[in-house]
């Protein structure tokens, strides 16, 4: 697998999978019908911002992240990253591999921290691989998450110091 800048080459693959995972509605705060134009602009942030993509051997995208600021002006020392996994590619490490890569470049950015905001708490491959990549939950949101199956379930905040 290589870890590399995303390209506007590699939207074409990229969306497929970020449509299926959005709109099954159970990991992504995000309209369950978002549209492909919402959706790109979304995810392929403009620099500062990173986009990164996994690829597997025959360029194949396995799953992709994105590298802002949390916030602006005096909270831009606060890095935030979203990840996406094809559902095909599940299971073979692209996630810890993604996870650990944007750290790192989140690091050489001069970033002091990582938060996500929003990590749904039913998801729990996603709760335990961050934490084993040294997130703590520092927060939860009662019933922040309306769970297609699940019901309400809550959100949880997770942060990381990067120095």
């Amino acid at each position: 697998m290589q870890l590399r800048a995303a390209t506007p080459g590699d939207w074409p693959a990229i969306w497929p999978f970020l449509r299926e995972i959005v709109a099954a509605g159970e990991t992504y705060t995000w309209p369950r019908d978002v549209s492909e134009d919402d959706a790109r602009r979304r995810w392929m942030v403009a620099p500062p911002g990173r986009t990164v993509v996994a690829v597997d051997d025959d360029a194949s995208v396995l799953g992709t992240a994105k590298l802002v600021a949390n916030q602006e002006g005096p909270g831009d020392h606060v890095a935030n990253a979203s990840f996406m996994v094809a559902p095909a590619a599940s299971g073979r490490g692209v996630g810890r591999a993604l996870g650990a890569y944007v750290l790192e470049l989140a690091r050489r950015d001069g970033f002091r921290a990582m938060q996500f905001n929003a990590v749904v708490a039913s998801n729990t491959r996603a709760v335990a691989l961050w934490r084993s990549l040294g997130f703590a939950v520092v927060g939860r949101v009662p019933e922040g998450f309306r769970h297609p199956g699940l019901g309400p379930v809550d959100l949880l905040v997770m942060h990381r110091r990067l120095d």
